[in-house]
């Protein structure tokens, strides 16, 4: 086994409350807040994805909760492997959701509000 600074082999727990209030402030507020209705302004183009944008920026963060808090509760090395695993479970929610999203966007600006044609008299 690997042993690290902090003594197990999770290393020191201050790393992971570190990286978890990073990433809690980074990644939490945006998506809490579009889900309640507000639009960020360099998004404002982009509207018809807007929920499944903020989804998966809620999986990135939840990526972060299942691989920091078995590190910060210094389980068994199989323990933080499985929810290590999850954790690429919500990766792959994530990208599925950003591409759905962006599709979502495309085909809204495809199928956007039609200009009226004009008379040449």
């Amino acid at each position: 086994m690997i042993a690290y600074e902090g003594g197990g082999v999770n290393g020191n727990p201050l790393y992971h409350w570190i990286a978890l209030a990073v990433s809690t402030a980074l990644l939490l507020p945006v998506p809490v807040a579009i889900l309640a209705g507000w639009t960020p302004s360099w998004m404002r183009k982009r509207q018809a994805g807007m929920q499944l944008r903020a989804y998966g920026m809620l999986c990135m963060y939840a990526l972060m909760l299942v691989n920091g808090i078995p590190r910060i509760v210094d389980v068994s090395f199989e323990t933080v492997m499985v929810w290590m695993n999850v954790g690429f479970g919500f990766t792959a929610a994530a990208v599925v959701l950003f591409l759905l999203s962006a599709r979502k966007d495309s085909a809204a600006r495809t199928a956007g509000p039609v200009e009226p044609m004009r008379s040449e008299h």
